[in-house]
């Protein structure tokens, strides 16, 4: 009889997971015919497209700004990672919207076609002259782009904004949601499905970094903002043409709401005394909320013990021998109450990965004109365009991924038990290791380039950069796809896109941090260095990129164990007390030692 129970309990399991997804119509979708990893393919085709479009608009940004709008250097670098910054940050509305209100199939098909529109009208500008300031003369001042050019450029690069970030985290989550975690043979795809996101991510950006920005660089901007158009409109093709074989999550309403009713009942409650070990009779046991029901019979724990108080009844419940259903805004469900701590726990994790993402906003310009002062020829006739250094890491990435995931997942598994090979927290920890040594890596080579300029005015070779793209590469392969995997796989029902954005959240940080940090270390240093700051002239070879390099690696070395405490942390207060279930497939993100 107790087999039998159990049996009965995972087939209910079984039919409420599919009937939490549906097809394209809304009706309950079929596990034959819809999911797995022939769905995925059709996201991560936009995925590959959407990314190739957009890097070759971003990573070569810089240069268009400087050499067509007559930005300075500090201020172009400012716009570059301000766009950047913007897409990421974004992410939360895309988030927001899918879980709430549209779902991800239609947040990505809307959002794309904004996208489009914006590459469309930066396709538009750059190929009109009289949408640019006119081109500097030899002895003439440049004119900066100002009034409606600006405001035409600014817009058109805003919509690409827009548009990207509301459509990225949905790329990942749609695809992951084409399996199911319950499943141990599912749950294995999902691990290999993110390393194949990553996959798609490296080859959108090879192609982007090698084949677009040589079309930009030798057929014009315009040419290749209309390039990034096309790339976009075929992403959006794959899209729609998996439509019949997805497996839909439909939106479950505003995911917000639970959470701030969490922390108004705890405040309204904040007088009253909270029982350390509360009976299954004190505590609210509706489940309504979106967020609320992922656990059976959970038990407040002890972390963050101040928002237990959202769970003390104080109103009577029976009224006339029948249940009187409780404010929400009063009483909250420990299944509600729970979830929230998780969200909580996980801010640290997110926090330490901005300053990894502040050494990538370097590479996308700073770096790119670091390039741009050296020898970039291969041979009389043919050069390499500074914005192609960056796709080095990819071209190894593109044979590591699959390698990784063929041969090392399983092996590590034999040894850790887990689905993942390691735990995203170990991948994530392994990745900012990394990018203190690609930064290290940077100062010197720096040094080496501005020490040989101006000893013999000798200008050395573009290849001597190449170890901080190619470190900090295999670092973004640990951390990026470790900390989406950790995201996505946290217990908050229907709160996977939003989860995914807030990993995108962390780009958006990073380069706004980079923009505050040029300016703040420009204003602190221009009092040593002759009113001009490291960071002052847009001649590399008078400023000081070598020093600031060594800032970055600094700050990057004491987040690392900045990370590890946290780590640590989110690994114990994760661990939920004796008599609170995980939901099925639940995986940690593993333990620090």
């Amino acid at each position: 009889m107790e087999l039998k129970g159990e049996n009965q309990k995972h087939n209910s399991d079984q039919e409420e997971e599919i009937t939490t997804t549906v097809d394209w119509r809304g009706r309950p979708s079929n596990p034959l015919k819809h999911g797995g990893m022939r769905a995925s393919a059709f996201v991560l085709g936009l995925q590959g497209f959407e990314i190739m479009a957009i890097a070759a608009v971003g990573n070569n940004l810089i240069t268009y700004v400087i050499n067509e709008m007559h930005f300075s250097l500090p201020k172009s670098a400012n716009t570059v990672t301000n766009f950047i910054g913007t897409v990421f940050i974004l992410a939360l509305l895309g988030g927001h919207l899918s879980d709430s209100y549209l779902g991800c199939f239609w947040t990505m098909l809307i959002f794309g076609f904004i996208e489009l529109s914006g590459f469309i009208l930066l396709s538009v500008q750059a190929h009109l002259p009289q949408l640019k300031p006119p081109p500097c003369g030899e002895n003439e001042l440049c004119v900066e782009a100002k009034g409606l050019k600006a405001l035409i450029f600014f817009v058109a690069l805003y919509l690409v904004a827009l548009g990207s970030g509301c459509v990225k985290p949905n790329m990942i989550a749609h695809g992951a949601d084409q399996f199911r975690q319950d499943d141990p043979k599912e749950s294995r795809k999902l691990s290999k499905y993110f390393n194949a996101a990553y996959f798609a991510f490296s080859m959108g950006e090879l192609i982007a970094l090698t084949v677009l920005v040589y079309v930009q660089t030798h057929s014009g901007m315009d040419v290749g903002f209309g390039v990034s158009a096309a790339a976009m409109a075929v992403g959006l093709i794959s899209l729609i043409c998996g439509t019949v074989v997805y497996r839909n999550k439909p939106p479950r309403g505003s995911i917000l709401t639970p959470i701030a009713q969490v922390f108004v009942a705890a405040t309204l409650n904040r007088k009253q005394n909270c029982p350390s070990d509360p009976s299954k009779e004190q505590l609210h046991a509706n489940t309504d909320n979106p967020i609320s029901d992922n656990f059976v019979n959970p038990q407040l724990s002890q972390r963050f013990r101040f928002l237990n108080k959202a769970c003390i009844k104080i109103d009577p419940i029976q009224e006339n021998g029948t249940n009187k259903r409780q404010n929400p805004w009063r009483l909250c469900t420990p299944n509600q109450v729970e979830q929230v701590k998780t969200l909580i726990s996980i801010i640290p994790i997110f926090a330490c990965t901005i300053i990894f993402n502040t050494i990538l906003a370097q590479l996308q310009t700073f770096s790119v004109q670091q390039g741009s002062s050296m020898n970039t020829h291969l041979t009389k006739n043919f050069h390499i365009p500074p914005a192609s250094l960056q796709s080095i890491p990819y071209i190894m990435l593109i044979f590591i991924v699959p390698l990784y995931d063929t041969f090392f997942v399983p092996f590590a598994r034999k040894f850790t038990g887990h689905t993942s090979g390691i735990a995203p927290l170990h991948r994530i920890g392994v990745g900012l290791a990394l990018a203190t040594l690609s930064m290290v890596s940077a100062a010197l080579m720096e040094k080496k380039r501005r020490d040989a300029y101006l000893g013999s005015g000798e200008i050395i070779s573009i290849f001597w950069i190449t170890p901080q793209f190619l470190i900090f590469g295999i670092s973004e392969m640990f951390t990026a796809v470790g900390l989406i995997e950790f995201f996505y796989k946290q217990d908050l029902k229907g709160m996977q896109s939003f989860l995914t954005a807030i990993t995108y959240c962390s780009y958006s940080f990073g380069f706004f941090f980079s923009s505050v940090l040029v300016s703040l270390v420009n204003k602190v240093t221009s009092s040593s260095s002759g009113g001009r700051g490291w960071l002052g002239d847009n001649d590399l070879n008078k400023d000081r990129l070598d020093l600031f390099y060594w800032l970055l690696a600094v700050l990057s070395f004491v987040n690392f164990f900045n990370y590890l405490f946290w780590a640590r942390w989110c690994s114990r207060n994760n661990n939920r007390t004796p008599g609170a279930a995980s939901p099925p497939g639940k995986v940690d993100g593993g333990d620090i030692v």
